[in-house]
């Protein structure tokens, strides 16, 4: 367990009116636990009772890792396969008497199956969103967050890197995307954050193009949404490069972009919110006269998920703190013809804003 976030957690859920919190296997019990566990056919449910230590239902060939995270033998509540996970669900609720609480459930991620059993074993059961508390807590990346989501950056940086070289004409998009992903891995990604958008030509008007048998041809823009993932947290990077020469207009459009995602940036301190930095990026793809084409909001959270909050966009008005990570990525999207986007994750510091991804954003032209 995570001591320092047990008591951030404890201070929010009092602030919300909350007993305690209920956690299914995901980003909040790694976050707030440190166990990986994947959500499946076996149920497993953390209590992190606001007044008491946490309890977990569990399946017996995991219980090890509850012990590993500092949970109490008798606060263990593990099950058998053979058995089933009813008895272990009837216990707990009894041992923690469940019937008074007013309990923080993820509505995003417990199944109806966790939350009937709940309810059928602590009849008098209240619960509530829990995002609201989670939230506020993970909005701030500590030191060990950011040192892993800059290493993301970085290798993913270099995968990037090695790529380009070997992008030639006749290349399919799948092809790109099969070495860009080999590339991240040697590079040291754990894994794929979410696979690679790679999209030729006109498939990159299509802002989540799906990597197909489009061939590079001399023209094309290149579009390349991608990341990597270190101690499970991501990195999300998009660039647009061009194949020979573009025509006029795309090189146009191609400097807006680039000049829309420099505003963004400049937008991002404490206490900006997330509708001031889309509305930054916005007025100069707008004033440019292509605010039709800029289709999606300008960003999104970035941490152990690769979308979470906060959302960089219009109507989100909650000031940003200070230690949070988000996306800046505006897009101009031609149908028919290409697509540009430029894509950064920065970090509000106590001044201003870190870049965590430093490849060029000026327009890199391939040889053919």
């Amino acid at each position: 367990m995570n001591s320092q976030r047990l008591e951030r957690l404890q201070d929010e859920i009092l602030h919300h009116g909350l007993d305690g919190l209920a956690l299914v296997p995901g980003p909040n019990l790694f976050y707030l636990s440190g166990i990986d566990a994947h959500l499946s056919e076996r149920p497993l449910v953390l209590f992190l009772p606001v007044d008491d230590e946490p309890a977990i239902i569990i399946p017996r060939l995991e219980a090890s890792k509850a012990r590993e995270a500092g949970v109490a033998e008798e606060r263990i509540f593990a099950w058998r396969d053979e058995e089933g996970y009813s008895e272990a669900f009837q216990q707990a609720c009894a041992f923690l008497e469940l019937s008074d609480y007013l309990l923080g459930v993820e509505s995003l991620r417990m199944r109806v199956l966790e939350l009937e059993l709940l309810r059928r074993y602590a009849p008098g059961l209240s619960t509530a969103h829990a995002e609201p508390v989670l939230d506020a807590l993970r909005v701030r990346k500590d030191a060990q967050e950011l040192e892993a989501m800059d290493r993301a950056a970085a290798i993913a940086e270099t995968a990037m890197e090695r790529l380009l070289p070997q992008l030639k004409a006749g290349v399919t998009e799948r092809q790109a995307a099969g070495i860009l992903s080999r590339e991240l891995l040697d590079a040291g990604s754990a894994g794929l954050p979410f696979g690679p958008i790679v999209a030729f030509g006109a498939n990159s008007a299509v802002p989540h193009a799906v990597a197909g048998d489009i061939t590079l041809r001399e023209g094309d823009l290149l579009l390349f949404d991608w990341g990597a993932s270190v101690g499970g947290y991501a990195s999300d990077i998009t660039r647009t490069f061009a194949f020979g020469e573009i025509d006029a207009e795309m090189r146009r459009v191609y400097d807006l972009v680039q000049a829309a995602n420099a505003a963004g940036r400049e937008a991002s301190r404490p206490g900006a919110s997330g509708q001031e930095i889309d509305r930054a990026t916005r007025a100069v793809i707008a004033d440019g006269g292509y605010g039709d084409y800029f289709i999606h909001r300008t960003g999104h959270g970035l941490g152990l998920e690769v979308h979470e909050n906060p959302g960089i966009v219009e109507g989100n008005t909650d000031p940003l703190p200070e230690g949070a990570v988000f996306t800046v990525e505006p897009g101009i999207y031609l149908p028919g013809r290409g697509g540009v986007r430029i894509e950064d994750n920065v970090v509000l510091t106590s001044n201003g804003h870190r870049s965590l991804t430093s490849l060029p954003r000026d327009l890199i032209t391939l040889p053919v």
